[in-house]
């Protein structure tokens, strides 16, 4: 089991991370985005992932992260029970989501691009 306490040391423990309150949360983020989320009941945090990363680790560890229901889930938007997961790969999961969120947003294609 991961308490909300070794939550925290390991999300802060990334390069540039923060903790900021987001709505009833905890949110970690980088300067560019959150990469990690923990309610008050630190049964479970959400991270952002790659769609592929997310479904490669619900199906190897089903009982440690699931998508999160609805269009949030279809986004990457991944659900990890903290009670279930083990340390090291709640920490590859953390460091896959912090580099996504400490990547430049993509800019959509201009119109003369597409028109290319």
């Amino acid at each position: 089991m991961i308490s909300a306490t070794r939550f925290r040391e390991i999300a802060l423990a990334f390069e540039g991370a923060t903790e900021v309150p987001h709505m009833d949360r905890a949110a970690f983020r980088t300067k560019r985005r959150i990469f990690a989320t923990l309610p008050p009941d630190a049964a479970t945090a959400n991270l952002m992932l790659e769609r592929d990363l997310q479904e490669a680790l619900c199906e190897a560890k089903p009982k440690a992260f699931a998508p999160v229901p609805g269009g949030w889930g279809r986004m990457g938007y991944t659900t990890v029970n903290l009670r279930v997961v083990s340390e090291q790969d709640l920490i590859a999961a953390l460091t896959e989501a912090h580099a996504r969120a400490s990547e430049p947003k993509k800019k959509p294609a201009t119109k003369r691009a597409r028109q290319r």
